[in-house]
């Protein structure tokens, strides 16, 4: 049992934001979003840095997770995505970029809503993910993050759907707030 408490204790608590939609600005046609094809169309949202930066102050992890099927489908040259990612790491606090690039039909695991990229950074980092917060605009994640036992907070769009989410907020900011203030915030500053 103490060795329980003790190995439970050194968990850490992230949060993961969804890319597409949250740190970078998408285009919207129709009622779809269509993310960037190059590091010229990549545009950070500028509400993201002051909010990862004090969530990271707060003592959190900030991990990206992101669906990618244009590089299964062809669309994505891998290296235009690493140089977007290259561009999130220079320019946020981002402690990890989680990837799943594959498409639909892959019937891959690590493709929100599946738990993949959230179970693989709880390895990878030593996470307690029900310690953990997932940060979207899109129904996909608030169901991978019920999932795991973690808290969904989803960005009003039209992309969060019916089914599971712990709370809907209107922008970057009240999320970072509804984080800090929660009782999870005070073991992520000890942790």
């Amino acid at each position: 049992m103490a060795v329980f408490l003790l190995t439970h204790a050194r968990m850490k608590s992230a949060i993961f934001f969804e890319r597409d939609g949250v740190l970078n600005l998408v285009e919207v046609r129709g009622s779809q979003q269509v993310v960037p094809k190059s590091v010229d169309e990549f545009q950070l949202n500028p509400a993201a840095r002051p909010v990862l930066t004090r969530l990271k102050q707060a003592g959190y992890l900030i991990l990206v997770t992101t669906n990618q099927p244009g590089v299964s489908c062809g669309y994505l040259p891998r290296r235009e995505l690493d140089r977007m990612h290259d561009l999130l790491r220079r320019c946020l606090p981002v402690d990890d970029i989680l990837v799943c690039p594959h498409d639909e039909m892959d019937q891959c695991p690590c493709r929100k809503p599946g738990t993949g990229l959230l179970t693989e950074a709880g390895f990878k980092h030593h996470l307690n993910l029900e310690q953990c917060f997932v940060v979207s605009d899109k129904w996909q994640d608030a169901k991978a993050a019920e999932y795991v036992g973690a808290t969904s907070l989803l960005l009003k769009s039209p992309w969060n759907g019916n089914g599971h989410h712990d709370f809907i907020l209107p922008n970057l900011e009240a999320i970072a707030e509804k984080i800090l203030a929660s009782p999870i915030s005070a073991a992520a500053a000890v942790g």
